[in-house]
């Protein structure tokens, strides 16, 4: 599977360590903090910069993000009657293990994640330090009951923190 190819993709990014720097559940409600609103704005921004990426849904959590990004482009695919389209093969443009396909999921993540980081060490003075895990999750959403089952889960994520599995107990 190509990651640069039309579909959607369910995402988690969760932060170093999993510390709960972007905010508190309270009530059900996440309560960003000044680190969780420099996230959500990086995130918007995001997708104002690149043209072929959407936004579906999307929640900010204390220690990481879950999200379904999908990907529009003009690439040739054959309909399926699912979410995930099959797609034409294209013969390999790249070579090496660590290339990252323009316009992909993981070239998104990264370049979100530069950019966050960046701010977030300029607000904390805090030059180099990690904020996000070196990898992420994803998964390709191929039919329409999978993604309504996501959605679903990412909207009552906040409702349900402390079953969640990267909940952690916050100190006082």
């Amino acid at each position: 599977w190509d990651y640069s190819w039309q579909g959607c993709y369910f995402i988690t990014i969760c932060t170093a360590h999993q510390e709960c720097i972007f905010g508190k559940i309270r009530n059900g409600q996440m309560q960003p903090s000044p680190i969780g609103e420099i996230v959500l704005r990086e995130w918007e921004q995001s997708f104002q910069i690149r043209a072929e990426l959407f936004c579906d849904t999307f929640v900010l959590m204390p220690n990481h993000l879950h999200a379904i990004v999908r990907i529009e482009n003009s690439d040739p695919t054959v309909e399926t009657h699912g979410r995930a389209s099959l797609q034409t093969p294209q013969p390999p443009t790249h070579a090496g293990i660590a290339h990252r396909s323009p316009r992909s999921i993981s070239s998104f993540v990264a370049g979100f994640k530069s950019s966050a980081t960046k701010r977030i060490n300029e607000f904390c003075n805090t030059p180099k330090m990690p904020v996000w895990q070196s990898h992420f999750n994803d998964h390709i959403i191929r039919n329409d009951d999978e993604y309504h089952r996501i959605t679903n889960y990412i909207r009552t994520n906040p409702e349900k923190w402390e079953k969640d599995k990267f909940f952690k107990q916050e100190i006082p």
